[in-house]
């Protein structure tokens, strides 16, 4: 994290470990704020790689998922960099500032994500470069912080994926009630400030929560080549692009589109245990129990009691069976409605 911008939060009672602000002082409030109100959140547990140089938009173009062709200064997306068996590496946000490109991602992957990417450089003209602490992003989520927001810029981000760049700042619509900012440490403190008449603080797992509802994964290190893109519902929330060129894993990815069929998907549950469910824990059914039917991707505390997670599972299992966490003894998921339909 920024150290200026550390320090500021700080002098705002925030409780911070390992440069990701963990709560405000009431993390159940604020949990409960994210839910029915306004709230802005320090993105800290996010980083950001910048691809600079000349061949950055054919040398992304050969190596995600996406076609980064159709980033552009006014929109964004959702993307992946795969294995050779198509398996996922890391899942990213994408947009273009300027001439470069920027990947957000899961902190912890940020360096390991900007070496294995650099083996791909060869005689490319691209810079890959760490800038995880040269920025701030801020997320913002309800309809007051949004309107405040609108107040300090001319235009915001209208649909999900688009952005609205303004200096050095730039606004992407995550969807309909989330808009994220990324910005300079001194321009983030004016803003903040600003959208406090409005908007709790919030710590980070409470945009965490928002993105889990919202039905978006995050790979992290401990589900790194875990899941081909379409097991965590990658091509549903504009992931894939089926059409482009090749990259790593394209042709797993595009022979499961066109000739097969999912068999795991990720879905939504809510469960009720004192314990925190972890990205990689494993779920069991009674289809057999003897091996997992899936594992977690993602998993956060909810607002009333328990925690809320995305996890990929058989779907035979989700369609006709209870589903365990941990095991067939463990507490039950309960399958809720993601914001989309699964084929």
């Amino acid at each position: 994290m920024n150290q200026d911008w550390q320090n500021h939060l700080a002098t705002r009672q925030a409780t911070i470990t390992e440069g990701v602000v963990h709560d405000f002082g009431d993390a159940a409030a604020e949990r409960a704020a994210a839910e029915t109100g306004d709230i802005m959140c320090d993105l800290s547990q996010f980083g950001l790689l910048r691809v600079s140089g000349e061949d950055a938009q054919s040398f992304l173009q050969n190596l995600l998922s996406n076609d980064i062709r159709e980033t552009d200064s006014g929109r964004a997306q959702l993307s992946s960099f795969n294995n050779a068996k198509g398996r996922m590496l890391a899942s990213m946000l994408v947009w273009k500032q300027g001439d470069d490109y920027l990947l957000q991602m899961p902190r912890g992957l940020c360096e390991a994500m900007r070496k294995k990417l650099s083996m791909y450089v060869l005689r490319s003209k691209v810079k890959i470069s760490d800038i995880s602490d040269e920025r701030v992003c801020i997320g913002v989520s309800g309809d007051k912080a949004l309107a405040t927001l609108h107040g300090v810029y001319a235009a915001l981000p209208s649909d999900s994926m688009t952005a609205v760049q303004a200096d050095d700042t730039i606004l992407i619509r995550r969807d309909a009630q989330r808009v994220q900012i990324v910005t300079s440490s001194s321009r983030a403190g004016e803003i903040w400030q600003t959208l406090s008449a409005v908007a709790a603080p919030a710590g980070s797992p409470c945009w965490d929560w928002l993105d889990i509802r919202a039905g978006v994964p995050f790979i992290l290190p401990q589900t790194q080549e875990a899941f081909v893109p379409q097991m965590v519902n990658f091509e549903l929330i504009g992931g894939i692009n089926f059409k482009k060129g090749c990259y790593p894993g394209q042709e797993v990815v595009a022979r499961m589109h066109y000739l097969g069929k999912a068999k795991r998907r990720m879905y939504l549950a809510r469960v009720m245990t004192d314990s925190a469910p972890l990205p990689g824990d494993k779920v069991f059914s009674a289809a057999d129990p003897t091996q997992p039917c899936g594992e977690v991707v993602n998993a956060a505390q909810a607002a009333h009691g328990g925690f809320e997670l995305l996890a990929v599972v058989q779907t035979e299992s989700a369609d006709a069976f209870p589903v365990h966490l941990g095991a067939l003894t463990g507490p039950r998921l309960e399958f809720e409605p993601l914001p989309y339909a699964l084929p």
